[in-house]
């Protein structure tokens, strides 16, 4: 009997080191912050004061899912308060450590994971990747989040002689569960940064692939420095180019107006003194859209990207993909179009087309490989798949029309 006894306390000791939260078992690997949903988030949160509860509830009423915190919830009364109206409001926090060691961090069902490092230099790498180590061990399942800088960082803000061998290093030295930077490109007459932020995206795109994470990124919603405040065009333009790169996230800059004499202008989504400004009603809107396409988005691994300028011919650039043609009628503006090529879990394949103009609407003619009949669209406005819609019926062919700067997703069953 006291053998018995013994054995069973045994088994017992054994179950509970195993269910105990920071207790590995040897040779065990910490279990990994596995991404559940699209992120919709942003980078400054709002002040974490007597009205919280309202100001995250208009969070949520933005159609937003991710809060990265840091700004407003500093202290650790206020991370707890965070995570608890993250929670209550539906929402997932990326939470600061408010200088606690890392067995003490601020966890919850609310909690994705914690705010580690914005753009770190490279010489920080090594120290990092213990702490994503160590934070793994501590908190299984969360993430230990870390923000890259761009491409147009120099040699000295990167720690390397250029921006791919930052990335590489990144990926190999700290192994994160999410790859993320931010870019934000120029929109004026006279200077353009489209195709320098697609080129920032593309190299997201690949190390994405070859390390099997998901990356995100943010972009911008604020006039500041040389920036101009951008329209609802240039902003579903940064989304919905980052969507055919096969992001997994998307974040804004900034949603509450940051203080300091670097934005002098305000204009966030949320001014200093708590008021919308209109980029809260066009933020709405699009997340809206992204909730919507968010199940579909997290089925699709990327498979291709195709750039299609005014120069190209069509029918050459995209021949190893589901689309035969574009074309366009001798009204509308030259073809401009950036377009995603996925692959669905399910087999299928998916197709996202980008309008590659922020300022025109496009009304391209659509020839696919396959019957319209295999294929679907992904509804933004209910989030189901949908049959094709063709929107000038009168017209011979496919059109589709895409507002300035937006997309529209299509899975093709190709059997």
């Amino acid at each position: 009997m006291r053998q018995i006894k013994c054995n069973l306390i045994w088994i017992l000791l054994v179950f509970f080191v195993a269910g105990t939260p920071g207790h590995l078992l040897k040779g065990e690997e910490p279990m990994r912050f596995v991404q559940d949903r699209f992120a919709i988030g942003f980078w400054v949160d709002p002040p974490m004061d007597e009205k919280g509860a309202e100001r995250y509830k208009e969070i949520a009423e933005a159609n937003f899912t991710l809060v990265i915190g840091g700004f407003g919830a500093g202290t650790a009364e206020q991370i707890k308060k965070q995570v608890r109206l993250c929670e209550e409001n539906g929402l997932k926090g990326i939470v600061g450590t408010a200088n606690l060691s890392p067995e003490n961090y601020i966890s919850g069902e609310g909690c994705w994971g914690f705010l580690m490092q914005d753009e770190p230099n490279a010489a920080q790498f090594p120290a990092l990747a213990s702490r994503v180590a160590k934070n793994r061990e501590l908190h299984p399942g969360k993430l230990s989040y870390i923000n890259l800088f761009p491409n147009y960082a120099n040699a000295a803000q990167l720690g390397k002689p250029n921006y791919e061998e930052y990335v590489a290093s990144f990926m190999e030295t700290v192994r994160p569960d999410v790859l993320s930077m931010d870019y934000y490109p120029i929109f004026k007459p006279d200077a353009d940064g489209r195709d320098g932020y697609c080129g920032n995206l593309d190299v997201m795109r690949r190390y994405s692939l070859k390390y099997n994470v998901p990356f995100w990124n943010f972009f911008n919603v604020m006039p500041f420095g040389p920036h101009t405040d951008p329209t609802e065009g240039q902003i579903r333009w940064q989304i919905y180019s980052s969507l055919a790169y096969g992001a997994k996230g998307i974040l804004y800059f900034c949603y509450y107006t940051p203080g300091g004499g670097e934005f002098p202008k305000g204009g966030a989504i949320i001014r200093g003194d708590g008021t919308r400004t209109r980029h809260y009603e066009e933020a709405k809107r699009i997340n809206g859209e992204l909730k919507n396409l968010g199940g579909a988005l997290m089925q699709l691994t990327s498979a291709g990207v195709y750039r299609v300028t005014p120069k190209d011919n069509p029918s050459e650039i995209l021949k190893d993909t589901p689309i035969k043609d574009i074309t366009r009628r001798p009204e509308d503006p030259e073809l401009d179009y950036l377009i995603g090529i996925f692959k669905h879990k399910d087999g299928r394949t998916g197709v996202l087309i980008n309008n590659y103009r922020f300022a025109y609407t496009a009304w391209p003619t659509v020839e696919f490989r396959v019957d319209l009949s295999k294929i679907r669209e992904i509804d933004k406005a209910r989030g189901v798949e949908a049959p094709l819609y063709d929107d000038s019926p009168e017209i011979p062919g496919l059109q589709i029309s895409l507002g300035a700067g937006d997309g529209r997703l299509f899975v093709i069953n190709e059997k």
